[in-house]
């Protein structure tokens, strides 16, 4: 594992593990279809299914991320799930911020995209 696979799954962790604590339930991590990409957490808040990005970054100029291409994948999961749960779907976003020193900052974002 290289050192930039050793960060994002270090980031994807702390987020599965703050997902949790608010009470939602991760059914998967690191989903894959095909090469049209990968989804980092599958949660269920409630009869909510989250689809949810992980974006992991060192110290210095945080962006948020983007939601581009989780609505086709979440199609793609729901599709070879057995479909949409009653309370829908909802994409989030978790950006992980690790500074020089100091606790990871781990920032949720309900309903981004």
């Amino acid at each position: 594992m290289n050192a930039r696979s050793a960060l994002g799954s270090y980031g994807e962790g702390l987020a599965a593990r703050r997902l949790t604590q608010t009470g939602m339930t991760v059914l998967e991590r690191n989903w894959r279809c095909g090469r049209t990409g990968e989804i980092d957490i599958v949660a269920r808040d409630g009869d909510v299914l989250v689809i949810c990005e992980v974006k992991t970054r060192r110290e210095g100029l945080f962006e948020h991320p983007m939601a581009e291409r989780l609505r086709g994948l979440a199609e793609r999961w729901i599709q070879s799930h057995g479909g949409a749960p009653p309370g829908g779907v909802r994409i989030d976003l978790v950006g992980v911020l690790l500074p020089r020193r100091g606790a990871p900052v781990v920032e949720h974002v309900r309903g981004a995209a």
